[in-house]
């Protein structure tokens, strides 16, 4: 039976976002990874991430999302710290979020460059290290560099969950690890990726 024709996962589509449906849960070396359907600022983890441009200005997509959800001081005190290279990551309050921190890592230098897979790599590899140092539990990722970035979603897919591994295999404080898609697309290359890799 192919992935797309598993019931469950179709059923789990149908269900309303505000729901975040969970599509898959595995669990790897003590750490629950999971890939929902929805609104990555509604969830309540220790973290989410914002996939930022260097100067750390949050613009449009999940940025613009996180910001009006979370309030304007996320930016005000993210962008004291630009400007920030790409592998490298900062972290900031949540604001009005769910979360207790907000964890800026940048994949591109400018606002709306066009970028490739490897800073979607260096990307999540810049956020999993803030959260090593921080020592957080549960952290929630969304797509990196899948925006205005144009990385497709199966790219990103594959160098998250690779980073993700290698992270864990390294030794981890993480005991749950979201990975969020708003859309079809993205949660379902998530799903493909977690399950040919942890399944």
């Amino acid at each position: 039976m192919s992935f797309r024709d598993n019931k469950f996962y179709q059923n789990m589509l149908l269900i309303s976002n505000a729901v975040k449906p969970m599509i898959v849960e595995h669990e790897y070396k003590g750490v629950k990874i999971r890939v929902l359907r929805g609104d990555i600022t509604e969830l309540e983890v220790e973290a989410i991430v914002n996939p930022a441009n260097s100067m750390l200005v949050m613009g449009g997509g999940v940025a613009g999302a996180i910001k009006r959800a979370g309030g304007k001081e996320i930016e005000n005190e993210a962008i004291k710290h630009a400007p920030v290279p790409v592998g490298k990551a900062i972290a900031t309050t949540a604001g009005k979020l769910k979360a207790k921190y907000v964890i800026h890592v940048p994949t591109m230098e400018r606002p709306a460059m066009q970028i490739g897979p490897e800073n979607a790599r260096r990307a999540m590899r810049g956020a999993l290290e803030c959260a090593r140092q921080l020592k957080i539990k549960s952290i929630a990722f969304p797509g990196l560099g899948t925006g205005v970035g144009g990385v497709s979603a199966e790219e990103a897919a594959k160098v998250m969950v690779d980073e993700l591994k290698r992270h864990i295999d390294e030794g981890t404080s993480l005991e749950e690890v979201l990975l969020v898609g708003f859309g079809e697309e993205l949660a379902t290359a998530f799903a493909k990726t977690v399950e040919e890799t942890f399944g």
